[in-house]
Protein backbone atom coordinates (compact mmCIF):
# COMPACT_ATOMS: atom_id res chain seq x y z
CA UNK A 1 0.00 0.00 0.00
CA UNK A 2 2.79 2.45 0.74
CA UNK A 3 4.11 2.64 -2.87
CA UNK A 4 0.58 3.36 -4.12
CA UNK A 5 0.05 6.08 -1.50
CA UNK A 6 3.42 7.62 -2.37
CA UNK A 7 2.52 7.68 -6.11
CA UNK A 8 -0.87 9.21 -5.32
CA UNK A 9 0.74 11.96 -3.22
CA UNK A 10 3.29 12.74 -5.94
CA UNK A 11 0.54 12.86 -8.58
CA UNK A 12 -1.56 15.17 -6.40
CA UNK A 13 1.36 17.53 -5.82
CA UNK A 14 2.15 17.56 -9.54
CA UNK A 15 -1.45 18.42 -10.45
CA UNK A 16 -1.53 21.19 -7.84
CA UNK A 17 1.76 22.62 -9.11
CA UNK A 18 0.60 22.64 -12.72
CA UNK A 19 -2.84 24.09 -12.04
CA UNK A 20 -1.39 26.69 -9.69
CA UNK A 21 0.73 28.03 -12.57
CA UNK A 22 -1.94 27.64 -15.22
CA UNK A 23 -3.22 30.68 -17.11
CA UNK A 24 -6.29 32.42 -15.77
CA UNK A 25 -9.48 30.91 -17.11
CA UNK A 26 -11.45 33.27 -19.37
CA UNK A 27 -14.39 33.07 -16.95
CA UNK A 28 -12.27 34.67 -14.21
CA UNK A 29 -12.20 38.48 -14.10
CA UNK A 30 -9.21 40.26 -15.60
CA UNK A 31 -7.05 42.02 -13.02
CA UNK A 32 -5.61 45.49 -13.50
CA UNK A 33 -2.69 47.29 -11.92
CA UNK A 34 -3.26 48.59 -8.39
CA UNK A 35 -2.91 52.28 -9.20
CA UNK A 36 -2.34 54.65 -12.12
CA UNK A 37 -1.19 58.26 -11.87
CA UNK A 38 -2.98 59.63 -14.91
CA UNK A 39 -0.78 62.73 -15.04
CA UNK A 40 2.18 60.38 -15.64
CA UNK A 41 0.25 58.08 -17.96
CA UNK A 42 -0.74 60.77 -20.48
CA UNK A 43 1.59 61.35 -23.41
CA UNK A 44 2.60 59.26 -26.40
CA UNK A 45 2.54 55.46 -26.38
CA UNK A 46 3.78 53.37 -29.31
CA UNK A 47 2.11 50.08 -30.04
CA UNK A 48 4.57 47.20 -29.96
CA UNK A 49 2.03 44.40 -30.46
CA UNK A 50 -1.72 43.85 -30.44
CA UNK A 51 -4.37 41.22 -30.79
CA UNK A 52 -6.17 41.39 -34.15
CA UNK A 53 -8.74 44.19 -34.26
CA UNK A 54 -10.96 44.89 -37.25
CA UNK A 55 -10.44 48.64 -36.86
CA UNK A 56 -6.65 48.15 -37.13
CA UNK A 57 -6.71 45.54 -39.87
CA UNK A 58 -4.51 47.60 -42.24
CA UNK A 59 -2.22 49.13 -39.59
CA UNK A 60 1.49 48.34 -39.53
CA UNK A 61 2.70 51.11 -37.18
CA UNK A 62 0.38 52.57 -34.53
CA UNK A 63 0.58 55.04 -31.68
CA UNK A 64 -1.73 56.76 -29.23
CA UNK A 65 -1.42 60.21 -27.69
CA UNK A 66 -3.30 60.89 -24.44
CA UNK A 67 -3.88 64.38 -23.04
CA UNK A 68 -5.52 65.58 -19.82
CA UNK A 69 -8.79 67.42 -20.39
CA UNK A 70 -11.09 69.25 -18.00
CA UNK A 71 -13.22 67.37 -15.47
CA UNK A 72 -10.78 64.45 -15.26
CA UNK A 73 -11.34 63.31 -18.82
CA UNK A 74 -8.53 62.21 -21.11
CA UNK A 75 -8.22 63.08 -24.79
CA UNK A 76 -7.37 60.11 -27.00
CA UNK A 77 -5.71 60.48 -30.41
CA UNK A 78 -4.92 57.21 -32.17
CA UNK A 79 -3.14 57.01 -35.48
CA UNK A 80 -1.62 54.31 -37.60
CA UNK A 81 0.39 54.02 -40.75
CA UNK A 82 -1.38 51.59 -43.07
CA UNK A 83 0.09 48.98 -45.39
CA UNK A 84 -0.46 51.48 -48.24
CA UNK A 85 1.48 54.20 -46.39
CA UNK A 86 -1.58 56.28 -45.50
CA UNK A 87 -2.25 57.55 -41.98
CA UNK A 88 -5.56 56.66 -40.33
CA UNK A 89 -6.66 58.70 -37.31
CA UNK A 90 -9.33 58.38 -34.63
CA UNK A 91 -10.06 60.82 -31.83
CA UNK A 92 -12.00 60.16 -28.68
CA UNK A 93 -12.37 60.78 -24.99
CA UNK A 94 -11.69 58.52 -22.04
CA UNK A 95 -13.18 58.74 -18.58
CA UNK A 96 -12.20 56.87 -15.47
CA UNK A 97 -14.59 54.07 -14.53
CA UNK A 98 -12.72 52.99 -11.39
CA UNK A 99 -11.63 56.13 -9.47
CA UNK A 100 -9.98 54.03 -6.74
CA UNK A 101 -7.25 52.74 -9.07
CA UNK A 102 -7.66 54.84 -12.25
CA UNK A 103 -6.82 51.59 -14.07
CA UNK A 104 -10.20 51.13 -15.76
CA UNK A 105 -11.27 53.62 -18.37
CA UNK A 106 -14.13 53.88 -20.83
CA UNK A 107 -13.11 55.30 -24.20
CA UNK A 108 -15.61 56.82 -26.63
CA UNK A 109 -14.71 57.63 -30.22
CA UNK A 110 -16.75 60.30 -31.97
CA UNK A 111 -16.51 59.35 -35.62
CA UNK A 112 -19.58 58.80 -37.77
CA UNK A 113 -19.07 55.04 -37.93
CA UNK A 114 -19.04 54.60 -34.17
CA UNK A 115 -22.16 56.75 -33.81
CA UNK A 116 -23.98 54.46 -36.26
CA UNK A 117 -22.81 51.30 -34.49
CA UNK A 118 -23.03 52.09 -30.80
CA UNK A 119 -21.32 48.87 -29.69
CA UNK A 120 -18.12 50.09 -31.32
CA UNK A 121 -18.47 53.65 -30.02
CA UNK A 122 -17.43 52.89 -26.45
CA UNK A 123 -14.83 50.41 -25.31
CA UNK A 124 -13.32 49.48 -22.03
CA UNK A 125 -9.63 50.14 -21.64
CA UNK A 126 -8.06 48.40 -18.68
CA UNK A 127 -4.44 48.96 -17.72
CA UNK A 128 -3.16 45.44 -17.02
CA UNK A 129 0.54 46.15 -16.60
CA UNK A 130 2.54 49.33 -16.09
CA UNK A 131 6.17 49.61 -15.10
CA UNK A 132 7.11 51.93 -12.24
CA UNK A 133 8.67 54.49 -14.60
CA UNK A 134 5.62 54.59 -16.90
CA UNK A 135 7.70 53.46 -19.89
CA UNK A 136 5.89 50.22 -20.77
CA UNK A 137 2.27 49.22 -20.43
CA UNK A 138 -0.20 46.58 -21.42
CA UNK A 139 -3.87 47.40 -21.85
CA UNK A 140 -6.81 45.28 -22.85
CA UNK A 141 -10.51 44.72 -22.67
CA UNK A 142 -12.16 42.74 -19.91
CA UNK A 143 -13.58 40.25 -22.42
CA UNK A 144 -10.01 39.43 -23.57
CA UNK A 145 -10.90 40.30 -27.17
CA UNK A 146 -8.44 43.20 -27.49
CA UNK A 147 -4.94 43.66 -26.10
CA UNK A 148 -2.13 46.12 -26.75
CA UNK A 149 1.49 46.08 -25.58
CA UNK A 150 2.77 49.66 -25.48
CA UNK A 151 6.02 51.54 -24.99
CA UNK A 152 7.06 55.19 -24.70
CA UNK A 153 9.69 54.41 -27.34
CA UNK A 154 9.18 52.93 -30.79
CA UNK A 155 10.86 49.67 -29.80
CA UNK A 156 10.91 47.46 -26.71
CA UNK A 157 13.66 45.13 -25.57
CA UNK A 158 12.86 41.47 -26.11
CA UNK A 159 13.01 40.51 -22.42
CA UNK A 160 10.42 43.13 -21.44
CA UNK A 161 8.21 42.10 -24.35
CA UNK A 162 8.38 38.43 -23.38
CA UNK A 163 7.52 39.27 -19.75
CA UNK A 164 4.43 41.20 -20.87
CA UNK A 165 3.37 38.40 -23.23
CA UNK A 166 3.72 35.90 -20.37
CA UNK A 167 1.61 38.14 -18.11
CA UNK A 168 -1.05 38.41 -20.83
CA UNK A 169 -1.06 34.63 -21.17
CA UNK A 170 -1.52 34.27 -17.39
CA UNK A 171 -4.53 36.63 -17.66
CA UNK A 172 -6.09 34.38 -20.30
CA UNK A 173 -5.44 36.42 -23.47
CA UNK A 174 -4.78 34.46 -26.70
CA UNK A 175 -1.14 35.55 -27.02
CA UNK A 176 -0.45 33.24 -29.97
CA UNK A 177 -2.55 35.69 -32.03
CA UNK A 178 -0.41 38.75 -31.19
CA UNK A 179 0.62 40.91 -34.15
CA UNK A 180 3.89 42.85 -33.85
CA UNK A 181 4.09 46.35 -35.34
CA UNK A 182 6.24 46.54 -38.47
CA UNK A 183 7.87 49.94 -38.03
CA UNK A 184 11.38 50.56 -39.23
CA UNK A 185 14.25 49.93 -36.80
CA UNK A 186 15.77 53.07 -35.26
Amino acid sequence: MRPLLKKLCIATIAVMAVTGCAPMKPSEPVTTVDSVDLSRYVGTWYEIARLPAWFQRHCVDSKAVYTMLEEGRIGVHNECVTEAGDVDRADGTAKVVDPVTNAKLSVTFGNWFSRMFQRTATGNYWILALDKDYQTAMVGTSDREYLWILSRTTHMNQHTYEDLVEHAKELGYPVSDLIRDRRANP
